[in-house]
């Protein structure tokens, strides 16, 4: 050992290790994701609230239960996200006549408005996402990613 203090400017080299696995590079896309979102369309909705307005749009009158597994966020997340939605005058929440535990929800007409705006940010964040793989490309992408993630929570659940 020679006393040396390493050099504070430089970015340390990234091990092997970690280049190579692929839950590191996953993390690496997933981080500079957000932080495109967080630009590009943020100030409307975040990434869950967005993804929650949109299942909502297409499922309305669904339960806050099956659209949370329907978007991948757990219960309590989903509770809170909805609770945020409502509190903003973008989701509706009605108790369920036959059972009132179950929350269905619906779009305002704010929430569509808001939705529109996010979609059209975010469909400009995809096309700026996937540029350079050309069309089919980043269709092609899109679909290994799916693959990827369908397999990966198919992993956690136990299932081959």
């Amino acid at each position: 050992m020679t006393g040396q203090t390493p050099s504070t400017d430089a970015t340390p080299e990234i091990p092997a290790a970690l280049t190579a696995a692929p839950g590191y590079q996953v993390r690496r896309l997933y981080q500079a994701y957000l932080a495109l979102w967080a630009r590009e369309v943020d100030p409307v909705l975040t990434g869950p609230q967005f993804a929650v307005l949109q299942a909502v749009e297409g499922n309305p009158g669904r339960d806050q239960r099956s659209m949370a597994a329907a978007v991948s966020l757990d219960t309590s997340t989903m509770a809170d996200v909805a609770r945020r939605l409502e509190n903003r005058g973008l989701l509706a929440r009605h108790t369920a006549a036959a059972d009132g535990r179950r929350k269905l929800l619906h779009l305002t007409d704010a929430g569509r408005a808001a939705l529109r705006e996010a979609n059209q940010r975010a469909r400009t964040l995809d096309k700026l996402l996937l540029e350079s793989f050309g069309a089919d490309g980043g269709e092609s992408l899109v679909s290994t990613l799916q693959a990827l993630a369908d397999r990966w929570e198919a992993l956690t659940e136990g299932a081959e």
